[in-house]
């Protein structure tokens, strides 16, 4: 195991690691330890009691973190000719269809999200080897597939992300930087974590919620008091 500097070791005597923080709390120490030479973002990471191998206690969403990602999102819209200047005018960074189609073929991926329209998924299955792996399919329930295309856009640059349990039973996302105030941080945390709760599987037996952490890109992590967001079985 590497040894950690002497920064390193005055950033993690910082954190408690034998008590556990309320959200407040934990974006206000987040950034008295993120100390790094650019701006880290802030994430969380949310254990759930679920079993994502089970169609029914698969955990995914979106939601729209009222203070934004602090992220520049690149976003593909990939549409029909008549819904070009409606997905530019949204503020979409390219917009096209059958010339981006290729690009993809040929290994581009360089965005952050993709927005399209239910007529134009077919053309887009024949690529879920290339955008599956990397999260960029589009789909329905996330609202990057709609007709209301401008909407979708705004959203995403607005702040809106999705976010999916991994077979380990995390939700991990990002909630900010750590330049942003505590209040904005904690503000999308706990937006986050509200959202969550909401979406617990009927079939979710026990503490739904079993831990939260926080860090940010290079820092220790932060236990978040969970008594304010669990939900009873």
């Amino acid at each position: 195991m590497a040894k950690l500097t002497k920064k390193q070791k005055e950033t993690h005597a910082k954190v408690d690691n034998t008590k556990s923080y309320t959200v407040a709390e934990a974006s206000a120490l987040i950034k008295e330890i993120s100390k790094a030479n650019f701006d880290p973002s802030v994430d969380l990471a949310v254990r759930l009691n679920v079993d994502p191998r089970k169609a029914d206690q698969m955990v995914r969403g979106v939601v729209s973190l009222p203070h934004g990602t602090g992220k520049d999102v690149k976003v593909l819209a990939l549409v029909t000719p008549d819904k070009e200047d409606e997905a530019k005018e949204a503020g979409a960074d390219y917009v096209g269809l059958d010339e981006y189609l290729d690009k993809i073929k040929g290994g581009w991926t360089d965005v952050d999200v993709i927005i399209t329209m239910p007529s134009v998924m077919g053309k887009l299955g024949p690529l879920g080897r290339i955008l599956g792996p990397r999260g960029l399919m589009p789909n329905p329930k996330t609202g990057t597939v709609t007709m209301d295309v401008a909407k979708a856009v705004t959203d995403v640059k607005a702040g809106k992300i999705d976010f999916k349990v991994d077979k380990t039973g995390i939700v991990h996302a990002a909630v900010g930087k750590a330049s942003f105030d505590a209040d904005k941080i904690a503000g999308n945390a706990r937006e986050l974590i509200t959202t969550l709760v909401k979406l617990k599987p009927q079939t979710s037996k026990g503490v739904y919620i079993k831990s939260i952490y926080m860090s940010s890109t290079m820092s220790p992590s932060i236990e978040i008091d969970t008594k304010n967001f669990a939900v009873n079985p």
